[in-house]
């Protein structure tokens, strides 16, 4: 899934009866799995100069960028660190581990032959779902249109439950977020 869905889906199975600091743990739980792609992106592309196609069929793949990617995925590390939260009684670390956690689950059935190693550095198993986010060979047109529809949806009962300024803010921002990064993949990457 991409970053903003995560973000919203997050909030709705975590997040709809919180304050807003915690709500904030939820959001950037949400977002950090994503956070090495960024800064991968970001080296790759605006540094590098490297062209998208060299991008996503190589440097992708390199051990480095694999490593640093997958540490951000790792179910064992999510798991160590939610404990870690129980043990310090913050329920802010708590809910920003399961925050993750809950963006990796959500990706581990979407990716094709692009998986994480979500036990990482444990094992360096990949789940290769028929299934792909993006990739039209693996039904990525069907996904990418749910997607669209479930954030859609969610949105509404997100904003129906979120009566504060400061929280339908967000709202927008994320479905900004979501609009302006399908503005970029259609305009970049077809």
């Amino acid at each position: 899934m991409n970053t903003p869905a995560h973000i919203v889906f997050n909030l709705l199975c975590l997040g709809r009866h919180r304050s807003t600091n915690l709500v904030t743990s939820i959001i950037v739980g949400g977002v950090l799995p994503d956070a090495p792609m960024f800064v991968f992106y970001f080296v790759e592309k605006v540094i590098r100069g490297s062209s998208e196609p060299y991008i996503w069929g190589q440097a992708y793949y390199q051990i480095h960028w694999q490593n640093f990617i997958d540490i951000f995925n790792s179910l064992p590390i999510m798991a160590f660190g939610c404990l870690f939260a129980f043990w310090a009684s913050s329920q802010v670390g708590m809910l920003l581990f399961a925050s993750m956690a809950l963006h990796a689950l959500g990706d581990l059935p979407l990716h094709h032959d692009d998986g994480h190693r979500h036990f990482f550095p444990f094992s360096n198993w990949r789940f290769e779902s028929p299934v792909s986010y993006w990739d039209p060979d693996h039904y990525g047109g069907v996904v990418t249109r749910l997607e669209i529809l479930a954030v859609l949806i969610s949105c509404v009962v997100l904003f129906r439950h979120y009566r504060s300024l400061k929280g339908r803010i967000a709202l927008g921002i994320m479905g900004a977020l979501y609009g302006a990064y399908f503005v970029y993949v259609f305009t970049v990457w077809t």
